[in-house]
């Protein structure tokens, strides 16, 4: 409306805002910490039930793999998407790739990427399922170093049990 006003008084050249458009256009995009909750949870659950989904579908001959594959990988980053509501796209690629998350992250996206590939160029089965296996095992790494002292806890429980 501030623009309109401008723009009919012949004030549009001046620029006395003082916030960039970088700033303007984050404006612009938050969210209420409602919608910002209900985003969050419907992008989790959906992840929770596309790995649920296609875990079930494994057992499906000939095209369970795959289905398999896909659904297993769309709800590993739907699950990490869900954090982007909380936290923001940016902040969550800071801290995706931060010092005591950078390699967690590597080992999900790539055993990600080669679930796919194993699923679908390889039709390898062992290979897909050892790479869930590990693109899971990365996700629950990468999720625990948000907890304090979780991985801490994680490790001294493993050297117990050995």
């Amino acid at each position: 409306m501030d623009k309109l006003k401008r723009v009919l008084s012949g004030h549009d050249g001046e620029n006395n805002d003082e916030t960039g458009i970088i700033e303007r256009a984050n404006q612009a995009s938050t969210l209420a910490w409602g919608t910002r909750m209900k985003g969050f949870i419907v992008c989790f659950v959906l992840g929770i039930v596309c790995s649920v989904l296609g875990s079930c579908m494994l057992w499906i001959p000939r095209v369970g793999l795959a289905v398999f594959a896909v659904l297993y990988s769309v709800g590993n980053v739907s699950a990490l998407a869900s954090t982007m509501f909380l936290i923001g796209p940016c902040r969550q690629l800071k801290t995706m790739c931060a010092k005591e998350r950078a390699l967690a992250t590597v080992i999900m996206m790539v055993c990600l990427a080669l679930t796919l590939c194993a699923a679908f160029w390889w039709k390898n089965n062992g290979l897909a399922l050892l790479f869930c296996v590990l693109q899971f095992l990365a996700f629950a790494w990468y999720g625990l170093s948000y907890i304090p002292f979780a991985r801490d806890g994680v490790m001294k429980l493993c050297s117990m049990c050995v």
